[in-house]
């Protein structure tokens, strides 16, 4: 028995499975809502929880090793009578090849979340209807979720998860909830899901891949070689910023890289940075403190 036992554990492990493609953790916090039952919100987040991880979202088969880890932070301002308003933090990570480490991919916040809920109110997924706010909100990052996840792996891997962004961006604007229309604000979800399927900004999405693919990835093989070609990933963005300085692909890139491009470039073998560092302090101003610590 004793020696069946690891190998049936590795047979597991090698056993693709279908749908279930996210390793999540939704938390609900409502320390600002004047409730006193805090029931609703305790319901709330293990139907989300449930929602996210069991649900098919795509066609493909993962390996449980291959699930997406990420994480969803709803921090509730206001309920009444069934009313949620709030904000979202949504961040998401891949585990780097040959390593235990875990690069964050995606950090952003939408300030603008608003939806009602019922208490035990079923949530249900349809790729070509629209069901709710709520679904329709959380359907959107999981597929941003799953599209930068797919371009760090493959160039422009991600285009089918960013397609069926913009279905759910087209069919929830039916709902007249904020945030999914262009002339709402110039960073919401309309624009989110614009910018990431534009050729306008095309220099993210390469960068997402270089600088996994051919950097971090390669970091236990050869350092050097990693730590020249995400140079190369971080570069062009410097074009990005000079036709939109304001793109806020730009910011959601930094947001999850910045304190990571410091730490992979303060240790290990030195290379050039004198030209990259001048870049970064250019088109990531807000990030000074981190860029002052590269030496």
């Amino acid at each position: 028995m004793n020696k069946i036992l690891p190998h049936l554990f590795l047979t597991l492990s090698l056993i693709k499975v279908y749908g279930q493609e996210l390793n999540a953790q939704f938390v609900v916090n409502a320390d600002l809502v004047n409730q006193t039952n805090q029931q609703i919100f305790q319901t709330l987040e293990r139907s989300l929880n449930e929602f996210i991880n069991s649900q098919s979202w795509s066609s493909q088969d993962f390996f449980p090793q291959e699930k997406i880890t990420c994480s969803f932070v709803l921090n509730l301002s206001s309920y009444n009578a069934s009313k949620f308003e709030g904000t979202l933090q949504i961040q998401s990570q891949r585990t780097i090849y040959d390593s235990n480490y875990d690069s964050p991919l995606l950090n952003f916040l939408d300030k603008d979340i608003s939806f009602t809920y019922q208490e035990f109110q079923p949530l249900f997924f349809s790729p070509a209807t629209y069901e709710s706010n709520l679904v329709s909100l959380i359907s959107f990052y999981v597929y941003i979720i799953m599209g930068i996840n797919a371009d760090s792996l493959q160039l422009k891997g991600g285009d089918i998860y960013f397609e069926q962004a913009q279905r759910i961006v087209n069919l929830s604007q039916q709902g007249g909830a904020f945030g999914w229309k262009q002339n709402d604000s110039n960073r919401n979800r309309f624009w989110l899901s614009d910018t990431m399927r534009s050729n306008t900004f095309r220099e993210y999405r390469e960068a997402l891949y270089i600088y996994h693919r051919k950097g971090l990835d390669l970091m236990t093989k050869n350092l050097l070689e990693a730590k020249n070609n995400i140079i190369s990933a971080l570069l062009p963005l410097e074009n990005l910023y000079d036709r939109r300085p304001n793109a806020m692909l730009l910011q959601m890139f930094f947001d999850a890289k910045a304190d990571e491009i410091v730490n992979f470039f303060s240790d290990g073998p030195e290379v050039d940075f004198v030209r990259t560092l001048k870049m970064l302090k250019k088109i990531a101003p807000f990030y000074q403190p981190q860029w002052k610590q590269i030496k």
